[in-house]
């Protein structure tokens, strides 16, 4: 036990800084977001061992601004910057073939029964739905206006 309080008796700046670096550097590995917030919680801590005096910021103190500081940034992480997480693309539909496909046009390839068919966009078959209460037959010409579940939403376009 003597030990570890002589461990933490000697707890300086540095030690902050080094765990603050070394959980950057695992998060950087894992992409959690949430030891981003802890290793600022070390960085700030490493402040606070800088410029507050020794009584108050002795070991004790240290640990207990440590662990606060860690368990708001967590939390705040987690609520206040969840959209950091969010990754931005300028392509929303870029591995969504079917939302890709709403405007495209084609023709039907069966007869609907039941408001279901196939129609042929390009040069691939699709097992579609209609998006009204339309009738569609074969070979009427069709516009994708979006998709459920794997199943084209489709209108037939009027002449």
């Amino acid at each position: 036990m003597e030990a570890i309080v002589g461990f933490l008796d000697g707890l300086t700046v540095w030690h902050w800084l080094g765990l603050g670096i070394i959980l950057l550097a695992i998060e950087v590995a894992v992409g959690t977001f949430d030891l981003l917030w802890v290793s600022v919680g070390a960085f700030l801590t490493a402040l606070f061992a800088l410029l507050v005096p020794l009584p108050v910021g002795g070991w004790q103190g240290q640990m207990v601004f440590f662990g606060v500081a860690a368990i708001i940034f967590v939390i705040c992480g987690r609520t206040l910057f969840k959209g950091v997480r969010r990754k931005q693309t300028s392509h929303p539909h870029l591995n969504d073939r079917l939302a890709n496909m709403v405007g495209q046009h084609g023709e039907a390839a069966t007869a609907f029964v039941d408001r279901r068919g196939k129609v042929k966009v390009g040069d691939t078959m699709w097992l579609a739905a209609l998006a009204d209460a339309a009738s569609i037959t074969i070979g009427d010409a069709i516009v994708v206006t979006g998709s459920e579940g794997g199943i084209l939403t489709v209108r037939p376009i009027s002449a």
